[in-house]
């Protein structure tokens, strides 16, 4: 088997991602989720460690043995927040082990030196497919055990869906959240579940532009901090998996949102930093970060121009707009392992307009188990893409602190650099 790949030039004038890029038109290599030996959820962010993020709160996992196969949030951090109901085929077919979640959840309780501000109940994709009622299970849970208890889904059969599994773990993570007097100068952001570099210029553009208080969820120290971010007078929401969040934020606590994109286009940047100031009616100055960010593209041209890369889709950003500002700077980007839809195509374009022989490879095909490195790339961003050329440098790009704005073309130019 041969790994599959379209050249960038080929979607020039594409409108829909074509067939043979399109995940739900074929089996799917859980890639590259299975690269970090995450399930929907361990390395990274994903549905389990993102239900954690709330303050004090502690997860049962409610799952067969092959999808609560995962340990990594065993220790360190969450070594007493884990805790598993593992189900057999027999409770499935039985429903017995329903009868057993409420008992599991007042077990935690009292194994606990401290009460939970919650208890997330994960279910997975049995559950989904049995129909079962988790909302009513949490309400007997609570009954039990007198903390409050909600769902958390980690099924990916809603993978294509109009909530996917991390989007819907978002509307989860600020579901606890209850209307307050809001305040003119306090904010919110949304989007991450690890906070932005404190090197980001978003935060000092706020503070100049009059907003006193910056929530954010994965900086909140305790559950009565997290309480008070309903009194943002309005959230910034930076990623669209956030979004379906704080619209339920808006129609049950009346917080108003404005979206912004993450992009390494520092121009596009720029012009979204203009129109939020249009939005709150406060002067972002930004001139000094965008300069630096120039700067950085000037020294990354200099000193990296016809260096070849590989991009995947771990890279704290979008690949394909990651890809266009670096072949615009004279990088060669040889390909790109990322799975595709409709919202790529105005990147893909671009880039097909400045690199048309670029490889894209749908890192959820199959045939993917066939790629073999051709051996002419010299940098790899991504874990994903490290995995696959395990003999060149690599980049993380999705650490703990997510890359935003110009501070975010500054950290990537920087890096790159240093490996010229």
């Amino acid at each position: 088997m041969t790994a599959r790949y379209i050249q960038a030039g080929e979607l020039a004038d594409a409108v829909t991602v074509p067939d043979a890029a399109d995940s739900s038109k074929e089996l799917i290599l859980s890639s590259p989720a299975t690269v970090d030996y995450n399930s929907p959820g361990a390395s990274g962010f994903g549905v389990k460690r993102a239900g954690l993020v709330i303050p004090g709160s502690v997860m049962l996992l409610v799952s067969p043995r092959c999808c609560g196969r995962s340990r990594l949030l065993d220790g360190g951090a969450y070594r007493d927040r884990c805790f598993y109901l593992s189900i057999r085929q027999t409770d499935m077919v039985t429903g017995r082990y329903l009868d057993e979640i409420p008992s599991a959840c007042a077990g935690i309780c009292e194994c606990l030196h401290r009460k939970p501000s919650v208890i997330l109940i994960c279910s997975t994709c049995t559950d989904a497919l049995l129909g079962t009622d988790m909302e009513r299970i949490c309400r007997k849970s609570e009954e039990l055990c007198g903390t409050r208890c909600v769902p958390l889904y980690m099924n990916a059969l809603t993978r294509e869906g109009r909530l996917p599994p991390m989007a819907l773990a978002r509307v989860t993570a600020y579901s606890l959240l209850s209307p307050r007097k809001r305040r003119s100068r306090e904010c919110g952001i949304v989007g991450y579940f690890s906070p932005l570099s404190d090197t980001c210029e978003l935060y000092p553009l706020l503070h100049g532009a009059g907003i006193r208080r910056i929530h954010e969820l994965p900086r909140c120290t305790d559950f009565t901090e997290y309480e008070q971010m309903s009194a943002a007078n309005f959230n910034i929401v930076l990623d669209t998996d956030a979004s379906a969040a704080a619209a339920d934020m808006e129609k049950r606590l009346g917080i108003p949102y404005i979206s912004l994109t993450r992009t390494y286009d520092a121009e596009r940047v720029h012009r979204q930093y203009a129109l939020l100031s249009d939005v709150i009616g406060a002067v972002l100055d930004d001139s000094r970060a965008h300069d630096r960010a120039c700067e950085a593209l000037t020294a990354l041209r200099r000193r990296c121009g016809g260096m070849r890369c590989s991009i995947g889709q771990r890279t704290g950003g979008n690949p394909f707009d990651i890809a266009v500002m670096l072949t615009a700077a004279g990088i060669e980007v040889k390909e790109i392992i990322a799975n595709m839809g409709d919202a790529d195509l105005p990147y893909i374009r671009r880039l097909a307009a400045l690199s048309p022989g670029t490889r894209i490879y749908p890192s959820l095909s199959p045939s993917m188990f066939g790629f073999v490195s051709s051996g002419d790339v010299d940098i790899c961003i991504g874990t994903d893409a490290a995995y696959y050329h395990d003999e060149v440098p690599s980049l993380d790009l999705s650490a703990d602190f997510e890359p935003f704005g110009f501070d975010g073309i500054i950290r990537l130019c920087e890096e790159m650099c240093g490996y010229a």
